[in-house]
């Protein structure tokens, strides 16, 4: 009888075991393995900021830029009008299409990101595209502007420790977002405000729309709403580090010392 039970003891540690290997292997491949237990498997760009309680209360307000333009100069002139600064994130052939915008962009002061030359799904590609793909925009935000852009965002969100690598070896930083505003979805400037204004919190980084239906009266709302929480709104490179950081399994960046 003891006999019998111990087998089935061992058994039952067998199975449990194999379970946790399996467990694990599809945790660290999902790239979730770094949520489950505190710490990151991969590479992961950075969603948000960690501030500390005496610092001012900050948030990065940035804006995707693919398709259309014609509400571009209108958000430009509601920022001014707060004396908010932002973030635009240009994809490359939005950037050949409207050159002027990519100028009075810049022109005001704003910073710009890179999004990608085409707007396709980065993990996809080889190593090769992935650097013509970031380094193309580079080049052409350069001979627009003057300046070279520190920050990339993923078309889709989509992210790989391949494209990550890349990404770093061209001395930028990947950057996500903490709160998306969902503009792109057509939600009214209500709905937008809603998303936003209650759940934001300093070091947030928030998506919107350069073309969305209704970013033009949703952001002076949003601006009000932030403003009368007591926040202020700055480019990226103002509360992004670029060196000396590390960034936890949630993508919230921590600065180190150097």
């Amino acid at each position: 009888m003891f006999i019998v039970l111990k087998r089935k003891s061992i058994i039952v540690v067998c199975a449990l075991a194999l379970v946790f290997v399996v467990l694990l292997a599809a945790l660290g491949a999902s790239g979730a393995a770094g949520v489950f237990f505190g710490q990151a498997s991969r590479k992961i760009p950075v969603y948000g900021v960690a501030r500390a309680e005496d610092e001012p209360k900050v948030v990065a307000l940035t804006f995707d830029a693919a398709w259309g333009a014609d509400k571009t100069q209108g958000i430009i002139d509601i920022l001014k009008e707060y004396d908010a600064d932002a973030t635009f994130f240009l994809v490359g052939f939005w950037m050949d299409k409207y050159a002027a915008e990519t100028k009075a962009i810049a022109d005001a002061g704003f910073e710009i990101g890179n999004h990608s030359a085409n707007h396709l799904n980065m993990p996809r590609l080889a190593e090769d595209s992935i650097r013509k793909e970031i380094s193309s925009v580079n080049e052409t935000v350069k001979s627009l502007t003057g300046l070279t852009p520190t920050y990339f965002r993923a078309p889709y969100g989509d992210y790989s420790d391949r494209l990550m690598t890349v990404v770093e070896e061209f001395g930028m930083v990947g950057v996500q977002w903490s709160i998306d505003s969902l503009d792109w979805k057509g939600l009214s400037a209500k709905e937008i405000v809603d998303r936003v204004v209650p759940k934001a919190k300093s070091g947030d980084i928030i998506l919107f729309h350069n073309n969305s239906d209704h970013i033009l009266d949703a952001l002076p709302l949003v601006l009000m709403g932030l403003k009368n929480k007591g926040f202020s709104f700055v480019g990226l490179s103002d509360m992004v580090a670029t060196e000396n950081f590390t960034v936890d399994s949630a993508g919230v960046q921590h600065k180190t010392a150097a």
